[in-house]
């Protein structure tokens, strides 16, 4: 299997995982870019999963649907072009002889999903949309803290050699608010480094490691003594509150600049 995440719109990742002959496309907001990747590469596209109902993970399913025929997943509880197969956890998404489970995480969006494959070419894959970010996670648009929260947790629990494949690239401003709330983190500032030379080749920091993100998330590290400070520091919040702890360093986060 061959996994490339297409660039699209200012920072988004159309991730396309395919065999050689077949592919599937994850949150395509354009069409033009698949379309194109799909005629240069000589594939066929069988499988369109979608992750939440935003325009810039949308846009292009139409389109691609009446190009090529493909079948579309999507969350059962978020209005998607129609027509496509409503999931929901614990359903499955079968393509290119892989299935995929999928995994209810509410926070962005009321009814966001995560896609998860337990072995795809000997390693774990998770397509999660805006829910998860290589050092930070998505804005609360439609869900509560406590919702986004448990989806974090849930994503947290997964194999340590998952590969992260978020939606956008904002790795190195994620992890340079994660450096102010956790400026000792000796992992963080090593990872900020390999990603910084990353992007200075034009390279994409995704996919991400799962395992690397639990060491250098504040938003997977809400339990984490000096997390917990900083959040506290920021607005009062208990430390022994998790949600309290997972909601500061999340404003803290959309007012970080």
């Amino acid at each position: 299997m061959t996994l490339i995440p297409l660039p699209a719109f200012q920072d988004n990742y159309l991730w396309v995982l395919h065999d050689g002959q077949r592919a599937l496309v994850v949150d395509p907001g354009d069409a033009r870019p698949v379309l194109d990747y799909l005629a240069q590469a000589g594939l066929q596209l069988e499988a369109i999963l979608v992750t939440h109902h935003h325009p810039d993970h949308v846009g292009g399913v139409n389109a691609l649907r009446d190009a090529t025929g493909a079948k579309v997943w999507g969350p059962a509880r978020e209005a998607i072009p129609e027509p496509f197969e409503r999931v929901s956890g614990g359903k499955t998404a079968a393509a290119l002889g892989i299935e995929f489970q999928v995994i209810d995480v509410p926070g962005h969006t009321a009814g966001h999903v995560a896609y998860y494959a337990a072995d795809v070419d000997g390693a774990p894959l998770l397509f999660c949309g805006d829910t998860l970010f290589s050092g930070g996670c998505g804005r609360l648009f439609e869900g509560t803290p406590a919702q986004m929260l448990a989806s974090l947790d849930a994503l947290a629990a997964l194999p340590g050699d998952t590969r992260v494949c978020c939606a956008h690239e904002y790795t190195l401003s994620n992890l340079r608010f994660a450096r102010a709330v956790e400026p000792s983190n000796d992992a963080l500032r090593d990872y900020q480094a390999r990603c910084e030379q990353l992007r200075s080749r034009g390279e994409p920091t995704l996919p991400a490691s799962l395992g690397t993100e639990r060491q250098v998330n504040p938003f997977l590290r809400v339990r984490v003594p000096e997390v917990a400070r900083a959040a506290s520091a920021f607005n009062g919040a208990p430390p022994g509150d998790d949600v309290a702890v997972f909601a500061a360093i999340r404003q803290w986060k959309n007012e970080f600049r």
